[in-house]
């Protein structure tokens, strides 16, 4: 009989091993390390620290674009008027940014008003390494809902409280963004790297990839997106079909595209 069991133990020993490393030393959970995804290789490493601890991604970015904008400091003094009827007078410079550009869609009489340097801030967002889509969808609120891959931040489609885009396009900048009243930040498709193609837009609140208005996957533009412009398929990021958004292809006031119009299908985090 103890032979017997002797003979035994060490099959015994090595199942027991093998089930170990297959549930994670018996505790049934994969502990398996998480791995920083290939797209944040696209964000800009000058605006924007990218760090992974444990399960989750720290997003780190001081809120400057790493394009050209008229909203960049320069020798024009402009003024604008707020709701409440104060006048806001923004200082001329003593010279050009040298990311500065002339208004092309917008004028200095339309621009908002404070340049970009005035926000430079510092803006923090941790999402999990592998989000997940929420048992219910929520509802995008005022600010930042996102980081853009230049740095800036992704706003939706709202200019206030109940306050719709419609008459404030006329500030945005020739890659759909203005200032005010807490950052730089895009409103709708980001011309500056993006128009009409596959490019990845940034990273929502909750934790997923926001990219142009065509799937990288099928070359054009996806026909099966929900009601937040997200699907699942596979990206120039991945190889294995992943929940993402897209740009809307629905045309806003005849002329643009808005960047992120519907819910969070995930879990959002805050901007902070």
């Amino acid at each position: 009989m103890n032979k017997f069991f002797l003979l035994l133990l060490p099959l015994c020993l090595f199942i027991l091993g093998s089930c170990q490393d297959d549930d994670d030393n018996g505790t049934g959970m994969d502990t398996d390390p998480a791995e920083l995804h290939a797209a944040f290789a696209e964000f800009d490493t000058d605006n924007v620290s990218i760090t992974l601890s444990g399960n989750e991604v720290n997003i780190e970015s001081n809120g400057l674009p790493n394009h050209t904008s008229p909203y960049w400091s320069n020798t024009t003094e402009r003024s604008a008027v707020d709701p409440m009827g104060n006048t806001l007078v923004t200082e001329a410079a003593a010279s050009n940014h040298p990311l500065f550009v002339a208004p092309t869609l917008t004028s200095f009489e339309d621009m908002a008003p404070g340049n970009i340097d005035d926000f430079n801030g510092s803006y923090s967002l941790t999402v999990p390494a592998s989000p997940e889509l929420a048992s219910a969808s929520s509802a995008t609120g005022l600010g930042a809902i996102g980081i853009a891959v230049s740095g800036a931040m992704i706003y939706n489609d709202e200019e206030g409280p109940n306050v719709p885009l419609d008459n404030a396009v006329v500030s945005l900048d020739y890659t759909a963004a203005h200032t005010g009243p807490q950052s730089y930040h895009y409103h709708l498709e980001t011309k500056a790297w993006s128009e009409d193609d596959d490019k990845l837009i940034g990273i929502i609140a909750d934790g997923f990839f926001l990219y142009g208005r065509k799937c990288s996957a099928t070359g054009t533009y996806p026909t099966d997106l929900d009601a937040s412009g997200g699907h699942s398929s596979t990206t120039q990021h991945t190889t294995e079909s992943e929940y993402h958004y897209h740009i809307q292809n629905d045309l806003f006031l005849g002329a643009y595209y808005i960047l992120f119009p519907g819910d969070y299908q995930g879990t959002p985090n805050a901007i902070n």
